[in-house]
């Protein structure tokens, strides 16, 4: 496909779902060619589908991010298929909510093994395919408003894994720039299990939180959130990194 990541290999974790399906989709409508990582073959390969569907090009890869030997071999498995990477998407998360002295330390762990532990693993196991990746590579790491609420609510242990995200971002897009690699977090704001789990179980919060969205509205995973992810991708932000691009309709900001 021709678009602004031809020839561009990417991998997305998390993707056979929500944000990540949204990310993959919209990575592989500008022509990138994506791994989509998931947790079980049932749930990349719809995704991978609806990929080849568009004319895209697409490869399924079952992966437990909390699990060492399934990061190196998601990025092997790239490699293979693509002969190389040139994006990485670290989207996979679980949600550990709750308020603090009702979330278990089973929960919280398994929280920082699918997030930041997660994140550093895959950066690491990527760093020298970005590294040689022609125009340089980009890591996305995806993050979360919750630690901007000025009243997290149930949110405290969740927000704390994404802001651990957010400072292994930045210091991964200072330690790394030398070597041609962009590091941006983006923080984003739309559909997903995590939104619709909130609403149900806490439908005051979250329609007082839709409320605040001053565009009046829950962003879509490929045409809001995936766009984005494939501008920060793109030569277009050649000069973007150790940053947060917040794209949730104006419900949240930076401080």
């Amino acid at each position: 496909m021709n678009g602004r990541l031809a020839g561009r290999a990417a991998i997305v974790t998390g993707a056979g779902k929500g944000i990540g399906r949204g990310i993959a989709l919209a990575l592989a409508a500008a022509g990138a060619r994506v791994v989509v990582a998931a947790r079980s073959q049932e749930r990349a390969a719809p995704v991978v589908a609806d990929i080849e569907g568009r004319g895209g090009v697409a490869v399924p890869v079952v992966c437990d991010v909390s699990r060492p030997d399934d990061v190196e071999a998601c990025v092997a498995a790239a490699v293979d298929a693509f002969g190389g990477v040139d994006v990485l998407v670290n989207n996979a998360n679980v949600s550990p909510t709750g308020a603090l002295l009702e979330v278990t330390d089973k929960a919280f762990e398994l929280g920082w093994r699918v997030g930041p532990l997660a994140v550093l693993r895959f950066m690491r196991a990527c760093h020298p395919h970005l590294a040689a990746a022609e125009g340089g590579g980009v890591i996305v790491n995806l993050t979360s408003g919750s630690a901007l609420r000025a009243h997290p609510h149930r949110l405290g242990a969740y927000a704390a894994t994404k802001e651990a995200i957010s400072a292994l971002t930045r210091a991964a897009a200072v330690e790394w720039g030398p070597a041609g690699i962009r590091v941006v977090a983006l923080m984003p704001f739309a559909t997903s299990d995590g939104m619709d789990w909130w609403r149900q179980h806490d439908p005051g919060a979250y329609a007082e939180v839709l409320a605040e969205v001053p565009l009046g509205r829950i962003g879509d995973p490929e045409a809001d959130i995936g766009r984005a992810a494939v501008w920060l991708c793109s030569s277009d932000a050649g000069y973007v990194t150790g940053t947060t691009l917040v794209v949730d309709g104006g419900q949240s900001y930076l401080r």
